[in-house]
């Protein structure tokens, strides 16, 4: 049986921005492995008129209510209260998980529990209790009329927690089905030209499916397949990855990856090779992507953040004749940052990249997102030409970024640069 959910927030701080509903894309992902379909996701405040009208539409199009926060002890705590009195259960005290709450404030925190804090283990009558080990609030579950109704904490730690130890095994006995996803990743090519490639099948498929996904910088593929077991939808899915290889080439960079400069860092390991950087209008944000992955040091040698002209000169080694001539944007350029980076750090292979951010054209009136991305390396020195044209600052050195890792990529699997 295919069961559907419904995911519903609780907490008014949601909807005034100040907070992020992170639990609902980690909800989401956990269920679609189990095989539920998850299609709504709804956020009410703390209210409880409007939460009982949310649950009564949620009632009506899925037979998985999944709520999150609302089981505090403040007065705006009410989420077990209003689905108690939605579903017809009465609330009762399990003396237990009140005596545990006792315990934690005066064993951990060292003072009294306040009063307030025996709501917090007042549970629907007949429920399945959630242990929270992290948090003083448990969670719980129960069936009525069909309905399966969850309720965990909203502070992200502690719903994933409880997700992990209690919801998941107790939503594993209710569907048969899994989902498996595969993220087909790309750069290089827009979304509406991967569509048009691929739209003519992928609008004819049902299971399994093929979406697209357009990332500040990229282009992600999912396909996603649903069968009786992980090695049924794997092979459902296999010929479907392998078509969209086919049909983009070599656009697509990784399956399941998490950037380009995740290929990167597998590329320079598997030669035992080095690289290093020498910025301009990226700040930074080359090497910042390199050093956050785990183990970078066995590959990143290190980099120049060179935003001055005369940094390019004193530090890289910049000819000034070339920076009077062609000027800080420029091909000729990119090529001597990335050789003077190569040469001041002895790594194997250096990117480098010069080219106007914004808001403004520079001195030379280059105008905002033309950007040069260099590349030393033994084989000889590249050098790339990008014209972003006039998208946001932040957005431009993304991409510059997302082409610096490219470049590299493409030089270290033979693929034309």
């Amino acid at each position: 049986m295919s069961h559907t959910a419904e995911l519903i927030a609780v907490g008014t701080e949601l909807l005034l921005g100040n907070i992020a509903n992170t639990n609902a894309q980690m909800l989401s992902q956990s269920l679609s492995t189990l095989g539920i379909n998850v299609f709504w996701h709804t956020v009410v405040g703390d209210n409880p008129e409007r939460l009982k009208a949310a649950l009564d539409i949620a009632r009506c199009r899925a037979d998985i209510i999944l709520t999150t926060g609302g089981l505090g002890p403040t007065y705006d705590d009410l989420t077990k209260q209003t689905i108690c009195e939605a579903f017809g259960r009465k609330l009762v005290l399990h003396p237990d998980i009140l005596e545990d709450i006792r315990t934690f404030y005066e064993s951990a925190l060292h003072v009294p529990m306040p009063e307030n804090n025996t709501q917090q283990a007042e549970l629907p009558e007949g429920c399945v209790v959630f242990d929270n080990p992290v948090g003083t609030a448990p969670g719980c579950a129960f069936e009525a009329s069909g309905i399966h109704v969850l309720m965990l904490p909203g502070p992200p730690h502690e719903c994933e927690t409880m997700l992990r130890r209690c919801a998941v095994p107790y939503l594993r006995g209710l569907s048969k089905e899994v989902i498996v996803s595969h993220d087909i990743m790309t750069f290089g090519m827009g979304e509406s030209s991967v569509d048009q490639l691929l739209h003519e099948r992928m609008s004819h498929m049902r299971n399994p499916t093929l979406a697209t996904y357009a990332k500040p910088c990229e282009v992600r593929l999912r396909a996603t397949a649903k069968a009786d077991s992980e090695a049924g939808a794997e092979a459902m899915l296999a010929p479907v990855v392998q078509e969209v290889r086919d049909a983009l080439g070599d656009v697509v960079y990784g399956i399941d990856v998490r950037g380009l400069e995740d290929v990167c860092f597998q590329l320079l390991q598997k030669r035992g090779w080095t690289f290093a950087t020498a910025e301009s209008c990226t700040g930074g944000l080359v090497a910042q992507r390199m050093t956050a992955l785990p183990g970078a040091s066995a590959v990143y040698r290190g980099g120049v953040v060179s935003y001055w002209t005369d940094v390019k000169a004193d530090v890289l080694g910049v000819p000034q004749e070339t920076l009077d001539t062609y000027g800080a944007v420029s091909e000729e350029t990119a090529r001597a940052m990335a050789d003077g980076a190569r040469r001041i750090t002895g790594a194997d292979v250096a990117v480098s990249v010069t080219g106007v951010a914004g808001p403004d054209p520079d001195e030379r009136n280059n105008p905002v997102g033309i950007v040069y991305v260099g590349l030393s390396t033994p084989d000889g020195t590249f050098c790339r030409r990008c014209d972003f044209g006039p998208r946001r600052r932040d957005r431009i050195q993304g991409l510059a970024s997302n082409h610096a890792f490219d470049i590299m990529r493409r030089y270290l699997t033979g693929l034309p640069i």
